[in-house]
Protein backbone atom coordinates (compact mmCIF):
# COMPACT_ATOMS: atom_id res chain seq x y z
CA UNK A 1 0.00 0.00 0.00
CA UNK A 2 3.05 2.12 0.96
CA UNK A 3 4.35 1.76 -2.54
CA UNK A 4 1.06 2.41 -4.24
CA UNK A 5 0.83 5.32 -2.43
CA UNK A 6 3.74 7.09 -3.34
CA UNK A 7 3.45 5.83 -7.15
CA UNK A 8 -0.05 7.70 -7.25
CA UNK A 9 2.07 10.42 -5.55
CA UNK A 10 4.54 10.70 -8.03
CA UNK A 11 1.91 10.50 -10.90
CA UNK A 12 -0.21 13.39 -9.43
CA UNK A 13 2.90 15.64 -9.74
CA UNK A 14 2.95 15.18 -13.65
CA UNK A 15 1.78 18.57 -15.25
CA UNK A 16 -1.04 18.26 -18.07
CA UNK A 17 -2.23 20.17 -20.07
CA UNK A 18 0.53 22.16 -21.85
CA UNK A 19 3.83 21.37 -24.06
CA UNK A 20 6.71 20.64 -21.85
CA UNK A 21 9.94 20.21 -23.71
CA UNK A 22 13.29 19.50 -22.48
CA UNK A 23 17.17 19.87 -23.05
CA UNK A 24 18.90 17.00 -20.80
CA UNK A 25 22.47 17.38 -21.52
CA UNK A 26 25.33 15.70 -20.06
CA UNK A 27 28.15 17.66 -18.05
CA UNK A 28 30.92 16.18 -20.17
CA UNK A 29 32.75 20.00 -20.84
CA UNK A 30 31.56 21.68 -23.36
CA UNK A 31 28.27 22.64 -25.89
CA UNK A 32 28.89 21.25 -29.48
CA UNK A 33 26.97 22.52 -32.34
CA UNK A 34 24.80 19.37 -32.09
CA UNK A 35 24.38 19.90 -29.06
CA UNK A 36 23.26 23.54 -28.96
CA UNK A 37 21.22 22.60 -32.09
CA UNK A 38 19.01 20.11 -29.86
CA UNK A 39 18.77 22.73 -27.08
CA UNK A 40 17.67 25.59 -29.46
CA UNK A 41 15.17 23.17 -31.18
CA UNK A 42 14.08 22.05 -28.11
CA UNK A 43 13.48 25.95 -26.67
CA UNK A 44 11.41 26.77 -29.66
CA UNK A 45 9.21 24.01 -29.81
CA UNK A 46 8.15 25.46 -26.58
CA UNK A 47 8.31 28.90 -27.32
CA UNK A 48 6.23 28.18 -30.98
CA UNK A 49 3.57 25.97 -28.94
CA UNK A 50 3.46 28.53 -25.56
CA UNK A 51 4.65 25.57 -23.41
CA UNK A 52 7.38 25.17 -21.15
CA UNK A 53 11.24 24.70 -21.62
CA UNK A 54 12.90 22.46 -19.01
CA UNK A 55 16.78 21.63 -18.20
CA UNK A 56 17.70 18.58 -16.97
CA UNK A 57 21.30 17.61 -16.27
CA UNK A 58 21.85 14.27 -16.71
CA UNK A 59 24.92 12.94 -15.04
CA UNK A 60 24.47 9.22 -14.29
CA UNK A 61 27.49 8.74 -16.21
CA UNK A 62 29.62 9.17 -13.84
CA UNK A 63 32.81 8.07 -15.60
CA UNK A 64 32.76 10.55 -18.19
CA UNK A 65 31.75 13.72 -15.41
CA UNK A 66 33.63 16.57 -15.69
CA UNK A 67 34.24 19.09 -12.87
CA UNK A 68 32.38 22.79 -13.98
CA UNK A 69 30.91 21.65 -17.14
CA UNK A 70 27.22 21.73 -15.43
CA UNK A 71 28.61 25.68 -15.39
CA UNK A 72 29.44 25.77 -19.25
CA UNK A 73 26.14 24.47 -19.70
CA UNK A 74 24.75 26.84 -17.67
CA UNK A 75 26.60 29.60 -19.28
CA UNK A 76 25.67 29.06 -22.85
CA UNK A 77 22.44 28.44 -22.45
CA UNK A 78 22.29 32.07 -20.73
CA UNK A 79 24.69 33.69 -23.12
CA UNK A 80 21.94 32.23 -25.81
CA UNK A 81 19.51 33.69 -24.39
CA UNK A 82 17.57 30.20 -23.96
CA UNK A 83 16.09 30.75 -20.48
CA UNK A 84 14.53 27.58 -19.22
CA UNK A 85 11.00 27.71 -16.85
CA UNK A 86 12.42 24.53 -14.25
CA UNK A 87 15.65 23.40 -13.96
CA UNK A 88 18.55 22.87 -11.22
CA UNK A 89 18.65 26.21 -10.53
CA UNK A 90 15.49 27.66 -10.46
CA UNK A 91 13.13 24.89 -9.45
CA UNK A 92 10.07 23.25 -10.87
CA UNK A 93 7.04 21.20 -9.69
CA UNK A 94 8.68 17.66 -10.55
CA UNK A 95 12.33 18.98 -9.53
CA UNK A 96 15.31 17.51 -8.53
CA UNK A 97 16.55 18.14 -11.94
CA UNK A 98 19.75 16.31 -11.67
CA UNK A 99 19.60 12.67 -12.04
CA UNK A 100 22.04 11.63 -9.28
CA UNK A 101 19.59 13.77 -6.95
CA UNK A 102 16.99 11.17 -8.29
CA UNK A 103 18.51 7.82 -7.32
CA UNK A 104 16.54 6.86 -5.04
CA UNK A 105 13.47 6.47 -7.77
CA UNK A 106 14.82 4.75 -10.70
CA UNK A 107 15.18 1.71 -8.27
CA UNK A 108 11.48 1.75 -7.05
CA UNK A 109 10.62 2.21 -10.89
CA UNK A 110 12.94 -0.61 -12.00
CA UNK A 111 10.91 -2.55 -9.25
CA UNK A 112 7.86 -1.83 -10.63
CA UNK A 113 9.07 -2.81 -14.10
CA UNK A 114 10.07 -6.06 -12.97
CA UNK A 115 6.54 -6.44 -11.45
CA UNK A 116 5.07 -5.62 -14.64
CA UNK A 117 7.25 -8.49 -16.83
CA UNK A 118 9.06 -5.24 -18.50
CA UNK A 119 12.58 -6.66 -16.74
CA UNK A 120 14.20 -8.94 -14.38
CA UNK A 121 17.65 -9.30 -13.11
CA UNK A 122 20.29 -10.48 -14.54
CA UNK A 123 23.67 -11.97 -12.40
CA UNK A 124 25.73 -12.18 -15.53
CA UNK A 125 29.02 -10.86 -15.52
CA UNK A 126 29.99 -8.14 -18.56
CA UNK A 127 31.02 -10.58 -20.86
CA UNK A 128 28.22 -13.48 -20.49
CA UNK A 129 25.36 -14.31 -21.95
CA UNK A 130 26.29 -12.19 -24.97
CA UNK A 131 25.55 -14.45 -28.18
CA UNK A 132 25.75 -13.55 -32.06
CA UNK A 133 22.22 -13.62 -33.86
CA UNK A 134 21.50 -13.91 -37.36
CA UNK A 135 18.78 -11.55 -38.72
CA UNK A 136 16.39 -12.25 -41.47
CA UNK A 137 18.21 -10.26 -43.66
CA UNK A 138 22.07 -12.16 -43.18
CA UNK A 139 23.14 -9.79 -40.58
CA UNK A 140 24.83 -10.79 -37.91
CA UNK A 141 24.48 -8.73 -34.57
CA UNK A 142 26.01 -9.53 -30.71
CA UNK A 143 22.34 -10.02 -28.24
CA UNK A 144 22.56 -10.24 -24.70
CA UNK A 145 20.51 -13.44 -23.93
CA UNK A 146 20.68 -15.50 -20.85
CA UNK A 147 18.34 -17.57 -18.43
CA UNK A 148 18.30 -14.75 -15.87
CA UNK A 149 14.47 -13.90 -16.83
CA UNK A 150 13.73 -17.53 -15.67
CA UNK A 151 14.71 -17.04 -11.98
CA UNK A 152 11.98 -17.97 -9.48
CA UNK A 153 12.13 -15.34 -6.58
CA UNK A 154 13.79 -17.96 -4.44
CA UNK A 155 16.69 -18.08 -6.97
CA UNK A 156 17.17 -14.86 -7.11
CA UNK A 157 16.69 -13.90 -3.33
CA UNK A 158 19.52 -17.10 -2.87
CA UNK A 159 22.29 -15.27 -5.58
CA UNK A 160 21.40 -11.89 -3.64
CA UNK A 161 22.14 -13.23 0.12
CA UNK A 162 25.26 -15.10 -1.33
CA UNK A 163 26.18 -11.39 -2.37
CA UNK A 164 26.14 -12.16 -5.91
CA UNK A 165 25.44 -8.28 -7.78
CA UNK A 166 23.33 -8.02 -10.40
CA UNK A 167 21.90 -5.45 -12.97
CA UNK A 168 18.36 -4.79 -13.82
CA UNK A 169 17.76 -5.41 -17.48
CA UNK A 170 14.97 -4.90 -20.30
CA UNK A 171 12.50 -7.92 -20.91
CA UNK A 172 11.98 -7.74 -24.42
CA UNK A 173 9.43 -9.93 -26.65
CA UNK A 174 11.30 -11.81 -29.26
CA UNK A 175 8.13 -12.19 -31.11
CA UNK A 176 6.52 -9.75 -33.35
CA UNK A 177 7.39 -5.88 -34.10
CA UNK A 178 7.47 -2.81 -32.18
CA UNK A 179 6.54 0.31 -34.37
CA UNK A 180 6.85 3.72 -33.20
CA UNK A 181 6.14 7.31 -35.49
CA UNK A 182 9.12 10.04 -35.60
CA UNK A 183 8.02 13.72 -36.50
CA UNK A 184 10.79 13.80 -38.84
CA UNK A 185 11.11 10.53 -40.15
CA UNK A 186 8.02 8.65 -40.03
CA UNK A 187 6.62 5.65 -39.54
CA UNK A 188 9.12 3.48 -38.69
CA UNK A 189 8.79 -0.61 -37.51
CA UNK A 190 11.42 -2.79 -36.22
CA UNK A 191 11.12 -6.43 -35.22
CA UNK A 192 11.88 -7.19 -32.05
CA UNK A 193 14.23 -9.76 -31.80
CA UNK A 194 16.86 -7.33 -33.81
CA UNK A 195 16.25 -5.30 -30.04
CA UNK A 196 18.76 -6.19 -27.60
CA UNK A 197 18.06 -6.26 -23.85
CA UNK A 198 19.88 -3.86 -22.56
CA UNK A 199 21.01 -2.91 -18.63
CA UNK A 200 18.27 0.12 -16.70
CA UNK A 201 19.88 -0.29 -13.72
CA UNK A 202 23.74 -0.75 -13.01
CA UNK A 203 25.24 -2.43 -10.05
CA UNK A 204 26.13 0.38 -8.31
CA UNK A 205 22.27 1.79 -8.55
CA UNK A 206 22.56 4.12 -11.07
CA UNK A 207 20.05 4.32 -13.94
CA UNK A 208 21.43 4.40 -17.50
CA UNK A 209 20.78 6.43 -20.22
CA UNK A 210 18.00 4.16 -21.50
CA UNK A 211 16.02 3.90 -18.56
CA UNK A 212 16.26 7.53 -16.53
CA UNK A 213 15.81 9.34 -19.53
CA UNK A 214 11.83 7.51 -20.10
CA UNK A 215 11.27 8.04 -15.94
CA UNK A 216 12.15 11.43 -16.16
CA UNK A 217 10.50 12.43 -19.33
CA UNK A 218 7.31 10.42 -18.01
CA UNK A 219 7.39 12.27 -14.60
CA UNK A 220 8.56 15.82 -15.81
CA UNK A 221 5.53 15.46 -18.27
CA UNK A 222 7.35 15.74 -21.15
CA UNK A 223 5.38 15.93 -24.50
CA UNK A 224 8.21 16.50 -27.08
CA UNK A 225 11.54 14.78 -26.53
CA UNK A 226 14.34 16.36 -29.09
CA UNK A 227 17.29 14.32 -29.63
CA UNK A 228 19.90 13.33 -32.70
CA UNK A 229 19.12 10.70 -35.68
CA UNK A 230 21.74 8.08 -33.74
CA UNK A 231 19.04 7.70 -30.92
CA UNK A 232 16.31 6.36 -33.52
CA UNK A 233 17.36 2.54 -33.32
CA UNK A 234 16.64 3.14 -29.75
CA UNK A 235 13.61 4.41 -29.64
CA UNK A 236 11.55 1.15 -30.03
CA UNK A 237 12.86 -0.21 -27.16
CA UNK A 238 11.63 3.39 -25.05
CA UNK A 239 8.51 2.66 -26.72
CA UNK A 240 8.90 -1.30 -25.03
CA UNK A 241 9.34 0.65 -21.94
CA UNK A 242 6.26 3.25 -22.04
CA UNK A 243 3.63 0.42 -23.17
CA UNK A 244 5.50 -1.64 -20.23
CA UNK A 245 4.04 1.10 -17.31
CA UNK A 246 1.24 1.52 -19.22
CA UNK A 247 2.38 5.58 -19.93
CA UNK A 248 1.50 7.74 -23.01
CA UNK A 249 4.64 7.76 -25.47
CA UNK A 250 5.91 11.88 -26.37
CA UNK A 251 6.26 12.79 -29.96
CA UNK A 252 9.72 12.26 -31.40
CA UNK A 253 11.99 14.53 -32.67
CA UNK A 254 14.95 13.09 -34.56
CA UNK A 255 17.30 15.30 -36.03
CA UNK A 256 19.88 14.22 -38.60
CA UNK A 257 23.54 14.68 -37.48
CA UNK A 258 25.55 18.17 -37.69
CA UNK A 259 28.68 17.07 -40.49
CA UNK A 260 32.40 18.72 -40.98
CA UNK A 261 31.68 17.30 -44.33
CA UNK A 262 30.05 14.65 -46.44
CA UNK A 263 31.32 11.53 -44.97
CA UNK A 264 32.34 13.11 -40.81
CA UNK A 265 30.48 14.15 -38.62
CA UNK A 266 31.41 17.15 -36.60
CA UNK A 267 34.00 15.85 -33.61
CA UNK A 268 35.61 18.12 -31.07
CA UNK A 269 37.98 15.31 -31.01
CA UNK A 270 39.08 16.35 -34.35
CA UNK A 271 39.40 19.94 -34.11
CA UNK A 272 36.07 20.86 -34.61
CA UNK A 273 34.88 24.10 -32.71
CA UNK A 274 32.51 23.80 -29.86
CA UNK A 275 30.07 27.21 -29.13
CA UNK A 276 32.82 28.51 -26.56
CA UNK A 277 35.79 27.89 -29.20
CA UNK A 278 33.38 29.95 -31.61
CA UNK A 279 32.96 33.14 -29.54
CA UNK A 280 36.16 32.81 -28.89
CA UNK A 281 37.13 33.26 -32.18
CA UNK A 282 35.09 36.24 -32.68
CA UNK A 283 31.52 34.96 -33.47
CA UNK A 284 28.73 36.80 -31.95
CA UNK A 285 26.49 34.17 -29.90
CA UNK A 286 23.14 35.35 -31.78
CA UNK A 287 24.88 34.68 -35.13
CA UNK A 288 25.76 31.44 -34.23
CA UNK A 289 22.65 30.13 -32.80
CA UNK A 290 21.07 31.99 -35.96
CA UNK A 291 23.66 30.19 -38.36
CA UNK A 292 22.65 26.99 -35.75
CA UNK A 293 18.96 26.66 -36.20
CA UNK A 294 19.83 26.80 -39.88
CA UNK A 295 21.46 23.38 -39.75
CA UNK A 296 18.90 20.71 -40.80
CA UNK A 297 15.63 23.15 -40.67
CA UNK A 298 14.28 25.47 -42.95
CA UNK A 299 11.50 28.55 -42.69
CA UNK A 300 10.96 28.16 -46.28
CA UNK A 301 11.98 31.88 -48.78
CA UNK A 302 14.69 33.58 -49.35
CA UNK A 303 15.25 34.74 -45.85
CA UNK A 304 18.19 33.84 -43.39
CA UNK A 305 18.88 36.29 -40.77
CA UNK A 306 16.27 35.24 -38.10
CA UNK A 307 16.35 37.03 -34.23
CA UNK A 308 15.65 34.34 -31.02
CA UNK A 309 12.19 36.12 -31.46
CA UNK A 310 11.23 35.52 -35.05
CA UNK A 311 12.80 32.02 -34.95
CA UNK A 312 10.29 31.45 -31.79
CA UNK A 313 7.28 33.23 -34.18
CA UNK A 314 8.15 30.90 -37.13
CA UNK A 315 9.82 27.72 -36.24
CA UNK A 316 7.81 24.23 -37.39
CA UNK A 317 8.69 20.75 -37.01
CA UNK A 318 7.84 19.92 -40.72
CA UNK A 319 10.55 22.38 -41.74
CA UNK A 320 13.23 19.74 -40.24
CA UNK A 321 15.47 17.77 -43.00
CA UNK A 322 16.07 14.61 -42.86
CA UNK A 323 19.68 14.60 -44.27
CA UNK A 324 22.57 15.67 -42.43
CA UNK A 325 23.42 19.27 -42.57
CA UNK A 326 27.09 20.24 -43.38
CA UNK A 327 28.75 22.80 -40.75
CA UNK A 328 30.22 25.80 -43.16
CA UNK A 329 32.30 27.98 -41.02
CA UNK A 330 32.37 30.25 -44.59
CA UNK A 331 28.55 30.58 -44.36
CA UNK A 332 28.55 31.65 -40.50
CA UNK A 333 31.49 34.15 -41.03
CA UNK A 334 29.26 36.16 -43.49
CA UNK A 335 26.56 35.46 -41.19
CA UNK A 336 28.54 36.84 -38.14
CA UNK A 337 29.51 40.12 -40.44
CA UNK A 338 25.93 41.20 -41.08
CA UNK A 339 25.12 40.78 -37.43
CA UNK A 340 27.95 43.19 -36.77
CA UNK A 341 26.25 45.51 -39.52
CA UNK A 342 23.36 45.88 -38.17
CA UNK A 343 24.50 46.16 -34.46
CA UNK A 344 23.86 49.45 -32.86
CA UNK A 345 26.78 51.64 -33.02
CA UNK A 346 26.83 51.60 -29.15
CA UNK A 347 26.50 47.36 -28.74
CA UNK A 348 29.13 47.14 -31.12
CA UNK A 349 31.40 49.99 -29.61
CA UNK A 350 31.14 47.81 -26.09
CA UNK A 351 31.97 44.46 -27.80
CA UNK A 352 34.91 45.61 -29.72
CA UNK A 353 36.25 47.38 -26.70
CA UNK A 354 38.06 44.23 -25.29
CA UNK A 355 39.38 43.60 -28.46
CA UNK A 356 40.72 47.32 -29.80
CA UNK A 357 42.41 47.52 -26.30
CA UNK A 358 44.31 44.57 -26.61
CA UNK A 359 46.52 46.41 -28.93
CA UNK A 360 45.48 49.82 -28.05
CA UNK A 361 47.01 50.66 -24.56
CA UNK A 362 47.12 54.32 -24.83
CA UNK A 363 44.20 55.74 -22.82
CA UNK A 364 43.80 59.01 -24.98
CA UNK A 365 42.77 57.04 -28.01
CA UNK A 366 38.43 56.53 -28.16
CA UNK A 367 37.90 53.41 -28.28
CA UNK A 368 34.36 54.18 -29.52
CA UNK A 369 35.39 55.92 -32.81
CA UNK A 370 37.61 53.51 -33.40
CA UNK A 371 35.02 51.50 -33.48
CA UNK A 372 33.08 53.44 -35.42
CA UNK A 373 35.26 53.14 -38.17
CA UNK A 374 35.73 48.95 -38.13
CA UNK A 375 31.82 48.70 -37.71
CA UNK A 376 31.32 48.18 -42.10
CA UNK A 377 34.92 46.49 -42.44
CA UNK A 378 34.63 43.38 -39.69
CA UNK A 379 33.73 39.62 -39.64
CA UNK A 380 34.88 38.61 -36.70
CA UNK A 381 35.66 40.60 -33.52
CA UNK A 382 39.19 38.44 -33.11
CA UNK A 383 40.18 40.53 -36.44
CA UNK A 384 40.19 43.80 -34.73
CA UNK A 385 43.37 43.62 -32.48
CA UNK A 386 45.41 43.52 -35.80
CA UNK A 387 43.86 46.16 -37.64
CA UNK A 388 43.72 48.80 -35.21
CA UNK A 389 47.30 48.17 -33.41
CA UNK A 390 48.97 51.23 -35.09
CA UNK A 391 46.79 53.28 -33.47
CA UNK A 392 48.83 52.52 -30.66
CA UNK A 393 52.14 52.82 -31.69
CA UNK A 394 53.39 53.40 -35.82
CA UNK A 395 54.59 49.96 -37.08
CA UNK A 396 57.88 49.82 -39.00
CA UNK A 397 56.58 50.37 -42.76
CA UNK A 398 58.09 49.21 -46.38
CA UNK A 399 58.18 52.95 -48.08
CA UNK A 400 57.04 51.22 -51.27
CA UNK A 401 53.69 51.84 -49.70
CA UNK A 402 54.04 55.43 -50.86
CA UNK A 403 53.77 53.98 -54.15
CA UNK A 404 50.12 53.50 -55.93
CA UNK A 405 49.58 53.94 -59.14
CA UNK A 406 45.61 54.49 -58.67
CA UNK A 407 46.41 57.73 -56.77
CA UNK A 408 49.34 58.90 -59.34
CA UNK A 409 51.85 59.05 -56.11
CA UNK A 410 55.44 57.69 -55.35
CA UNK A 411 58.09 58.26 -53.24
CA UNK A 412 58.92 61.61 -54.33
CA UNK A 413 55.63 63.22 -54.75
CA UNK A 414 54.44 61.55 -51.27
CA UNK A 415 57.34 63.48 -49.97
CA UNK A 416 55.96 66.72 -51.18
CA UNK A 417 52.79 66.48 -49.69
CA UNK A 418 53.67 65.26 -46.21
CA UNK A 419 56.06 68.42 -46.43
CA UNK A 420 52.86 70.72 -47.65
CA UNK A 421 50.17 68.57 -45.07
CA UNK A 422 52.24 69.15 -41.94
CA UNK A 423 51.96 72.79 -41.85
CA UNK A 424 48.47 73.02 -43.10
CA UNK A 425 47.34 70.75 -39.70
CA UNK A 426 49.17 71.89 -38.07
CA UNK A 427 47.69 75.78 -38.26
CA UNK A 428 43.96 74.40 -37.69
CA UNK A 429 42.26 76.30 -35.31
CA UNK A 430 40.28 73.47 -34.44
CA UNK A 431 41.13 69.67 -34.41
CA UNK A 432 37.87 68.36 -35.91
CA UNK A 433 37.06 66.17 -38.75
CA UNK A 434 35.83 68.65 -40.92
CA UNK A 435 38.74 71.00 -40.40
CA UNK A 436 40.91 68.47 -41.18
CA UNK A 437 39.07 67.36 -44.51
CA UNK A 438 38.84 70.73 -45.92
CA UNK A 439 42.61 71.15 -45.56
CA UNK A 440 43.57 68.59 -47.23
CA UNK A 441 41.09 69.18 -49.81
CA UNK A 442 42.41 72.40 -50.22
CA UNK A 443 45.95 71.29 -50.62
CA UNK A 444 45.01 68.85 -53.21
CA UNK A 445 43.35 71.39 -55.08
CA UNK A 446 46.12 73.82 -54.76
CA UNK A 447 48.79 71.00 -56.00
CA UNK A 448 46.39 70.58 -59.35
CA UNK A 449 45.72 66.75 -58.11
CA UNK A 450 43.02 64.45 -57.60
CA UNK A 451 41.97 63.91 -53.74
CA UNK A 452 43.23 60.62 -53.66
CA UNK A 453 47.20 62.12 -54.18
CA UNK A 454 47.09 64.02 -50.91
CA UNK A 455 44.86 61.51 -48.90
CA UNK A 456 46.90 58.22 -49.74
CA UNK A 457 50.38 59.54 -48.52
CA UNK A 458 48.91 60.90 -45.40
CA UNK A 459 46.81 57.40 -44.35
CA UNK A 460 50.28 55.63 -45.02
CA UNK A 461 52.31 58.03 -42.89
CA UNK A 462 49.98 58.52 -40.23
CA UNK A 463 49.03 54.44 -40.16
CA UNK A 464 52.26 52.95 -41.35
CA UNK A 465 49.28 49.95 -43.22
CA UNK A 466 47.74 49.38 -46.53
CA UNK A 467 44.90 48.97 -45.40
CA UNK A 468 43.19 50.86 -42.45
CA UNK A 469 39.49 51.14 -41.30
CA UNK A 470 38.57 54.77 -41.98
CA UNK A 471 40.78 57.07 -44.30
CA UNK A 472 43.46 59.55 -43.94
CA UNK A 473 40.93 61.86 -42.01
CA UNK A 474 39.71 59.90 -39.58
CA UNK A 475 42.55 58.17 -38.76
CA UNK A 476 44.25 61.70 -38.11
CA UNK A 477 41.04 63.17 -35.85
CA UNK A 478 41.50 59.92 -33.57
CA UNK A 479 45.48 60.29 -33.11
CA UNK A 480 44.99 63.79 -32.11
CA UNK A 481 47.12 67.36 -33.72
CA UNK A 482 50.12 66.09 -31.63
CA UNK A 483 50.22 62.15 -32.52
CA UNK A 484 49.61 63.00 -35.95
CA UNK A 485 52.12 66.28 -36.78
CA UNK A 486 54.90 63.52 -35.21
CA UNK A 487 53.95 60.50 -37.51
CA UNK A 488 54.03 62.68 -40.54
CA UNK A 489 57.57 64.16 -39.35
CA UNK A 490 58.57 60.59 -39.53
CA UNK A 491 57.41 60.02 -42.64
CA UNK A 492 59.14 63.20 -43.90
CA UNK A 493 61.92 62.25 -42.70
CA UNK A 494 62.28 58.73 -43.62
CA UNK A 495 61.12 59.64 -47.19
CA UNK A 496 64.01 62.41 -47.35
CA UNK A 497 66.46 60.05 -45.90
CA UNK A 498 65.62 57.04 -48.65
CA UNK A 499 65.33 59.66 -51.53
CA UNK A 500 68.73 61.09 -50.94
CA UNK A 501 70.73 57.86 -50.17
CA UNK A 502 69.16 56.91 -53.87
CA UNK A 503 70.15 60.28 -55.37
Amino acid sequence: MENQAWFADMEARIPKGEVRTRFAPSPTGYMHIGNLRTALYTYLIAKRLGGKFILRIEDTDQERYIEGATDVIYNTLRTCKLTWQEGPDVGGPVGPYIQTQRRDLYGKYAELLIEKGGAYRCFCKEDEGVVPVTLPNGETIKKHQCACGSLTNEQIQAKLSAGETCVVRQKIPQEGTTTFVDSVFGKITVPNNELDENVLIKTDGLPTYNFANVIDDHLMGITHVVRGSEYLSSSPKYNLLYQAFGWEVPAYVHCSPVMRDSQHKMSKRHGDPSFEDLVEQGYLPEAILNYVALLGWSPGGEQEIYSLDELSRVFDIAGISKSPAVFDINKLKWMNAEYIKAMALEAFAAAAEPFIRQTVKHPAIDTARVAGLLQQRTELLTEIPEKVDFFDVLPQYDLTLYEHKKSKVDQPISLEVLKQAAPALEALPDWTDEGIHDALIALAEARGAKNAAVMYPVRIAVSGKAVTPGGAVEICSILGREETLKRLETGISRLTAALGEAE
